[in-house]
């Protein structure tokens, strides 16, 4: 006997676990899960990315891009504020290590990751449709950007709201004993459902972000408590841009559709100073752009800076990453992989009748708790 349909028990399946098995259901959700490619779309959408990335723009105008790019997110923000993003409470589904007790123990960490791998692999479980995040809404997302990401010039931000470097023992959060920084905070939309949905007084949060005009958000807000959470101004590619806390004391690194605003040649320097704060065992939790996916498809010709990474039309950057190449950066800052998974999303437009292919790659790479030699 055929189970009830959804309309029948007036209960939604979960997310994860939306796959599209008979055509013609096509249009009876607004998303479906873990969507196989066939060869023909995947040999198009190839062509496009070539057909979109045949003419590079001139040295002289991605330069301008890069010493300009924090006067571009500057100006996202005043033009959108905080009204633009919806808070990520899927963060919570996709990655448990930020809800309350999400932070196992050491004796317990190899079983709890092994089981959310396996489950991940039969499709990633996300929240994303319907009730929270910006990367669902595909035509907003594709007009502008899909989230908060920052970040990376050739002059340093203003650091007016960052902290000194910490002296020893003694920095903001020194006293947590769960510490998390999230990376490219941009409004707040990943703190601010952390803060409310994990009471735990040993957590301290960390945000960041390479607009002034973000953190000034972020700081304002009314549920911003500096008791529990710091907000600074930082430049992710400056060596000498400081934190505010010392290294290995971070817990989680959070880097949701952050790295791929940051020139591909910077990103491994990125990624190796960020693993430097983790404490052994802790983790960076990671989601960001796949290759092909519809935003890279819709770029026109004239946009792309060089292979796969592209400007938008407000002058923000985005690249568009494979498996591999997030594995190496991680692997060769000396992280281990936990998890890295692509999310392929059929998203649908019922009222227009569109389909709208996404690309997404989650990951988590470990800091060994034990050295390497």
């Amino acid at each position: 006997m055929a189970a009830p349909s959804e309309a029948a028990t007036g209960k939604r399946r979960p997310f994860g676990t939306r796959f599209l098995t008979e055509p013609g259901r096509l249009f009876q959700h607004n998303a479906w899960d873990n969507v196989e490619w066939s060869e023909e779309q995947e040999a198009n959408a190839r062509s496009k990315v070539q057909e979109n990335s045949s003419q590079l723009l001139p040295q002289d105008k991605k330069e301008e891009y890069e010493v300009n790019a924090n006067r571009y997110w500057d100006e996202f923000y005043r033009i959108h504020e905080n009204g633009f993003f919806k808070d990520r409470h899927w963060l919570f589904t996709e990655f448990p290590e930020l809800a309350p007790n999400g932070n196992p123990s050491q004796n317990e960490v190899s079983e709890y990751r092994c089981a959310k791998e396996e489950s991940n692999n039969k499709g990633l479980g996300s929240c994303e449709n319907g009730h929270c995040s910006l990367e669902t809404r595909a035509e907003n997302q594709l007009n502008l950007m899909e989230s908060t990401p920052k970040f990376c010039t050739q002059q340093s931000a203003n650091q007016k709201h960052s902290e000194p470097n910490p002296s020893d023992g003694d920095y903001p959060g020194s006293s947590a004993a769960y510490r998390i920084l999230e990376v490219g905070c941009g409004a707040g939309n990943t703190v601010f459902p952390i803060l409310q949905t994990n009471n735990d007084p040993g957590l301290f949060v960390y945000c960041c972000d390479f607009s002034t005009v973000a953190v000034d958000l972020v700081q304002t807000n009314a549920e911003y408590d500096s008791s529990r959470c710091l907000a600074f101004v930082h430049d992710l590619c400056d060596d000498q841009s400081p934190f505010p806390m010392p290294e290995e004391s971070l817990d989680i690194v959070i880097l949701i559709f952050v790295l791929s605003a940051i020139l591909p040649e910077k990103m491994q320097g990125v990624v190796k100073r960020l693993s430097r704060f983790l404490k052994p065992g802790g983790m960076i939790l990671l989601r960001d752009y796949g290759r092909y996916d519809l935003a890279q498809l819709r770029f026109k010709k004239g946009q792309c800076l060089s292979d796969n990474f592209y400007v938008r039309g407000d002058g923000t950057r985005v690249y568009f990453f494979t498996q591999d190449e997030l594995d190496d950066l991680f692997t060769t800052a000396g992280l281990e992989k936990i998890q890295n998974l692509v999310d392929r999303r059929l998203q649908v437009n019922r009222g227009k009748q569109m389909t709208m292919y996404r690309v997404w790659i989650q990951c988590k790479y470990r800091k060994a708790v034990v050295p390497r030699p």
